[in-house]
């Protein structure tokens, strides 16, 4: 990607949330999707990678996001965070909506560049990241893996936990797989790097 296409990420909002096809942003900006279970940290690696506070809110409770919240940054680029899934206090109903929701978004949508699918790295993936996974390969979307909490794991046991995560999810090595933290910042270089290349 040309440098001269350095995003301003400061100049960044949230545009508008979602429910369906019919409020999407109707125009040709390329888009990255934010996919995880709710506890994730999600809004925590959205503001990292834009260097605000709480652009995207992060709440005490999970299953806080019921859109697809879209936000533009700096008119160049969208990243679009989808519910968070796994979380059990929703009804099933809820989960099935959420699903189609989130389906309908990943396999219609042609802005969609890639899916940043984020995992925990202190714990094995949930069924969920592994179905994840396995939905973007099939689709054939084209998926970065960041694992999230890094530095709640000790640097001597990183390559056990990644190797144990990429063996659960069966990782693609031509994905890119990304340690990170966003307390200490670990890998959002990297994150904006394998963002970028997919653009």
């Amino acid at each position: 990607m040309a440098e001269e296409q350095v995003l301003n990420t400061h100049n960044a909002e949230i545009l508008l949330s979602a429910a369906n096809k019919s409020h999407y942003p109707q125009d040709d900006l390329p888009e990255v999707a934010l996919a995880g279970r709710s506890n994730v940290g999600k809004s925590s690696f959205i503001n990292t990678l834009l260097g605000r506070k709480n652009l995207a809110r992060t709440s005490g409770k999970p299953g806080k996001t019921q859109l697809l919240n879209f936000y533009n940054i700096d008119d160049k680029l969208r990243f679009v965070d989808v519910p968070g899934y796994g979380y059990a206090r929703v009804s099933k109903k809820e989960r099935e909506k959420w699903g189609r929701m989130i389906e309908e978004y990943l396999t219609t949508r042609e802005n969609l560049r890639a899916v940043v699918s984020l995992v925990d790295f202190r714990h094995d993936p949930s069924a969920d990241d592994v179905q994840m996974y396995e939905f973007l390969k099939y689709y054939e979307i084209p998926v970065i893996i960041v694992a999230t909490k890094a530095d709640k794991i000790p640097r001597g046991k990183w390559n056990k936990h990644e190797s144990a995560i990429k063996k659960k999810l069966n990782f693609d090595p031509s994905d890119d797989f990304i340690l990170f933290s966003s307390m200490t910042k670990a890998g959002m270089d990297q994150a904006w790097d394998a963002i970028l290349e997919k653009l």
